[in-house]
């Protein structure tokens, strides 16, 4: 086998394998107690260091290699670890995707990036023989878990130790590509991201400097990337009972057993596990001495949710709210202390949301807002700090090309010099302190008659009305002169009539909202299936355009 290039920073998980054999690596539910708690084993780092060298030399004896890409839809499981461990020695390309955004439209996707092999649980394998025409050109396949009405081997017919010395290997390129992520899809067009060896080392350092240089000792996460981030720093990793495409069905108890049974020191999760287990906490109120720090990420995390936990959790608990993308994972994030800190009324009084300041070695400019491509930063208009413009970004972390859809790299790319900076399709401005203030998703704000209007800017107003669960500014009518239209989702119990009459009172008390003419209750706003949190204003536009029409 000739030499293949890898990812440099395997290089410390390789060091606590051998240094620390014993070390738990991946604590994972296998099954369930008398009580109904789930049951769990482990795996030590040595055993998923050989694990995925043997897993590695099936591959390369399968005709896997450096440049292979290997469609992963694996579980959250040591087997997913294993699995994505060995192509990166290999220096195999994983492709990793969504699956709650749908079956056609991950098949979609997929489709576009022509993999070579497909490695997957059986449900992932009937999708691949169900589409076959999506993957004609995947020729090394591997099923793990029991296989059906297909070729090809399983995991567990493979061995769990290499059968020869582990082949040199040599460091990759920072600009070589590692792997192909797909973005979410949730707030326009999914795309297949490209990330290279420099930009994951630089996730790993910023991860790391996020914590304050401390060792994670033992972490709780809910996102298979921050489990590959937190192992490669020496973390022990626990994932708890959940669906990865139904994130927010995952059970608070469960996640409160196993804080309080390994003694998690980090929990990273989303809203949607965070507002479950804040309601779980105040119904049973429980001691997690272990928990030192929270980062949320994957969805905004609403501040009332901050709030609460803040309340719940000891008085030194860091909460952290954390803003990123799979194209720039993280690009800033702010500590809850800060956020509660008047940094909420600001918000309630129509300035947006405060995301934090950028993370290490993270730059963030502001363009002025258009839809069309800005090929190179002399052809863009910067805006001062605190107007509100397009964010962009560049980093280390930062994704500079997209593998698809090609002409994604015209519309969300800037080219200055040798820095590629990332257009994130966020509105948003900046403070006095460097602070990034959200304001909106671009496609989705609203061009009136008097001007531009932004999403979340103007709905943290009436977000604070009594008796409002939450809000979405949407538009009706022609670009450039909509209407712009007040959707409503009360709170359980609340009164319609009065709670209208509040937000109207409301909007008089700004110039800028005056606009609003319409608002308009809706039974259950349409959300992301994954996080539960990501409203789908494009629906909710469609949905206010006929109830105004049938009016008229």
């Amino acid at each position: 086998m000739t030499r293949a290039t890898y990812w440099q920073t395997i290089d410390h998980f390789r060091a606590l394998a051998r240094d620390e054999p014993d070390r738990e690596a991946v604590i994972y539910p296998d099954g369930t107690t008398a009580d109904g708690l789930p049951d769990y084993r482990h795996i030590t780092y040595r055993d998923l260091d050989r694990w995925s060298d043997a897993i590695a030399e099936h591959l390369v004896d399968a005709g896997v290699g450096s440049g292979t890409r290997t469609i992963v839809l694996v579980l959250p499981s040591p087997q997913l670890y294993a699995i994505l461990f060995a192509l990166l020695k290999i220096g195999a390309v994983p492709v990793v995707i969504d699956p709650g955004m749908g079956v056609r439209r991950m098949v979609h996707c997929l489709r576009a990036v022509e993999a070579e092999a497909f490695i997957g649980i059986p449900q992932a394998h009937a999708l691949r023989v169900l589409f076959a025409r999506s993957f004609r050109r995947v020729r090394t396949t591997l099923t793990v878990g029991r296989r059906w009405f297909w070729g090809g081997p399983t995991l567990d017919s493979w061995r769990r130790t290499p059968a020869a010395a582990v082949p040199e290997r040599v460091p990759a390129d920072p600009d070589e590509l590692l792997i192909i992520g797909f973005t979410t899809g949730s707030t326009g067009p999914a795309k297949a991201v490209e990330l290279s060896h420099g930009n994951l080392a630089a996730m790993v350092e910023q991860v790391h400097a996020a914590r304050g240089n401390t060792p994670p000792d033992t972490s709780l996460v809910t996102l298979p990337l921050v489990g590959v981030l937190d192992l490669l720093l020496g973390s022990r990793c626990v994932l708890p009972p959940l669906i990865p495409s139904k994130v927010g069905s995952t059970d608070p108890a469960h996640v409160v057993d196993a804080i309080q049974r390994f003694g998690i020191r980090t929990l990273f999760a989303s809203p949607a596990v965070l507002i479950p287990l804040l309601e779980r906490l105040r119904a049973h109120p429980v001691q997690m001495e272990s928990l030192a720090s929270v980062f949320s990420g994957g969805a905004p995390v609403p501040h009332w949710c901050v709030a609460g936990l803040r309340e719940v959790l000891r008085p030194d608990v860091e909460i952290y709210a954390g803003y990123g993308s799979t194209e720039a994972l993280p690009m800033s994030t702010i500590e809850s202390r800060e956020l509660l800190d008047g940094l909420v009324e600001r918000a309630e009084n129509g300035e947006g949301t405060c995301i934090g300041r950028p993370t290490d070695r993270v730059r963030v400019r502001l363009l002025a807002i258009t839809d069309d491509p800005v090929a190179t930063w002399a052809d863009a208009e910067e805006l001062g700090p605190r107007e509100v413009g397009e964010i962009v970004v560049a980093g280390p972390n930062v994704s500079t090309r997209y593998y698809w859809p090609p002409q994604a790299n015209t519309a969300g790319k800037i080219t200055d010099g040798e820095q590629i900076w990332h257009r994130t399709g966020d509105l948003g401005r900046l403070d006095e302190q460097g602070r990034i203030w959200f304001c909106g998703r671009k496609s989705q704000r609203i061009t009136t008659a008097h001007g531009p209007m932004f999403t979340v800017q103007v709905e943290q107003v009436f977000n604070a009305v009594s008796g409002v669960a939450r809000t979405a500014l949407v538009g009706v009518g022609a670009s450039g002169a909509q209407r712009p239209v007040l959707c409503v989702e009360l709170e359980p119990g609340a009164d319609a009539t009065a709670t209208l009459t509040r937000l109207r009172t409301r909007a008089a008390e700004f110039d800028t909202l005056t606009p609003i003419a319409e608002f308009l209750v809706h039974p259950r706003f349409p959300v992301d299936i994954r996080h539960n949190a990501k409203i789908g204003r494009e629906q909710l536009a469609l949905w206010a355009t006929k109830r105004l029409d049938s009016r008229r």
